[in-house]
This record gives C-alpha cells, sequence and structure tokens, in this order.
C-alpha cells in the first residue's frame, strides 16, 4: 500500500460516518452521499483517472452487501419484509443490476457523471416534496415483477444505490404500505449489490490505470474505511431521528443532493 494510506483510511472512515448517520437519521441509502463525495476524493488523490465513477459506483455498491444485512435482519424480525414480492422480483433485479455494471464499465466516465448528477437532481425533489404516489392496483405477477427488477437494478447500478429511491415508490404505487415497502426495499438491495459490485469487479479486472488495492472496479482500501465509519454511526443516527423533526431534514438532505450535483455538473 502506499505511504499515504493511514490518512486515505481515515479520510474514508469519516465518509463512511458520515454516510451510516445519514442513512440512520433519514432511512436513504448511503450511495447518493458515497458515489460523488468519492469521485471528488479519487479526483483529488490523482487516482483512476478517468475511471473515477465506475470505481465510485462499484465500492458504493459492494458497501452496501454489509450495510443491508443488518438492515434487514432488523425488518425481518419485526416481519415487515413481503419476502414474496422479493422472491418474484430478485431475478430481475440481479439481472438488470448485472448488465447494467458490465455496460457502465464500458461506458465513458462523463456520461456516467451525467446519469448520476440527473439522478441526483431527482432524489432531491423526491425528497423535497416527501413524495409518495397514491395508490394504484395490486402487485404484479412474476413478469411484471421481473420486468421491474430489471429497471430498478439497471438504474441503481448506474447511480450505485440499494434501490431504495425507485423501489419504494414502486411498492407504495402497488398497494404496499410504507413500513412494510421501506422494509421489502432493504432486501431487496442485497441482491442489488451482490450482482452490482460484481458487474463493476468483472467489468474493470485487469485494467491498467485503477489504484492498487482494487478488485476490478471495487476499492477495497475505501470500501474497508466506509463499512467500518458507517457501521459506528448508523446507529446514532436512527436513535436522533426520534428526536428530531424529519421533514425539515430531508429538505436539508435535498439541499445536500443538489450542491453535490451542482459541483459535479460544473466538474464536468
Amino acid at each position: 500500500m502506499p505511504e499515504l494510506a493511514p490518512a486515505l483510511l481515515a479520510a474514508y472512515v469519516g465518509l463512511g460516518l458520515l454516510v451510516g448517520f445519514v442513512a440512520g437519521l433519514l432511512g436513504v441509502g448511503g450511495g447518493l452521499i458515497i458515489v460523488p463525495v468519492l469521485i471528488f476524493m479519487l479526483h483529488a488523490q490523482g487516482l483512476a483517472a478517468g475511471m473515477e465513477p465506475q470505481l465510485a459506483l462499484g465500492t458504493s455498491l459492494a458497501s452496501i452487501l454489509f450495510t443491508s444485512l443488518s438492515s434487514v435482519r432488523a425488518h425481518h424480525r419485526h416481519g415487515a419484509v413481503e419476502w414474496s414480492l422479493v422472491r418474484r422480483i430478485a431475478p430481475g433485479i440481479v439481472l438488470g443490476t448485472l448488465a447494467g455494471a458490465l455496460l457502465a464499465a464500458q461506458m465513458s466516465a462523463l456520461l456516467l457523471k451525467g446519469v448520476f448528477v440527473v439522478f441526483l437532481f431527482y432524489a432531491a425533489i423526491q425528497m423535497w416534496l416527501d413524495f409518495r404516489p397514491a395508490p394504484q392496483r395490486g402487485l404484479p405477477g412474476r413478469a411484471g415483477a421481473t420486468l421491474a427488477g430489471s429497471l430498478i437494478g439497471a438504474v441503481s447500478s448506474w447511480v450505485g444505490i440499494g434501490g431504495g429511491t425507485l423501489s419504494v415508490p414502486f411498492m407504495l404505487w402497488h398497494n404496499v404500505a410504507l413500513h412494510r415497502a421501506i422494509a421489502t426495499s432493504a432486501a431487496i438491495g442485497f441482491p442489488i449489490a451482490l450482482a452490482g459490485a460484481a458487474g463493476y469487479a468483472v467489468g474493470g479486472w485487469g485494467l491498467a490505470g485503477l489504484p492498487m488495492g482494487s478488485l476490478g472496479f471495487v476499492y477495497l482500501p475505501a470500501l474497508a474505511g466506509i463499512v467500518l465509519g458507517s457501521v459506528l454511526t448508523a446507529p446514532l443516527g436512527a436513535r436522533t431521528a426520534h428526536r428530531l423533526p424529519v421533514r425539515p431534514l430531508k429538505r436539508i438532505f435535498a439541499l445536500l443532493l443538489i450542491t453535490l450535483a451542482l459541483r459535479m455538473a460544473w466538474t464536468f
């Protein structure tokens, strides 16, 4: 490892501390923060020139592998996960996420950053308005769930998230109660993370120019720091959420997302 590894690891742990607290506080996935901040950090360090988005996306999805497990366990203990839907949607999720990750590995950094900037604006508007679609119909069958899962998985692989920003509105639209939609989204996040991390690892395997400690497009030093930090602060964020008004906090986070989106757009 390079000489600056301890300082870099401390920076990644700091990112994880922030991500874990915000995720626990607002119930959002950390990828919306991890990806843009990690892109900025990699660029500042002169690592993976021209491949920063792919490395940030792969690392973000790999981190969700660890964070989703504890969340799913907690929701399962409360009997809130719609496992029948998870089984129906999982094949589409895996196929869409894997295909999306392999495609993203071949895309230009500029195009990937553009996709992420657009998604950041979408997520910020959704959070500012506290958007919850009115329920319209029952859950789809296997074919419909597979198609929906493929789309959710593909988009999630391009923006490095566990899919909750897309899957929760999808389930609310299909008459799933909010607490069950959130719990089921956490379960769906694991196959997204697994297929996405595998796709980015394979897509970047053996490429020249990646930093030491990379497993394809998964940067292991950043992954270790983010996971360590987020595990420490996620419970603190969850406890804080019960003491503070959630809606103003969501609007503050929406402003943060807009700031990150504008910064990324400015650096094109």
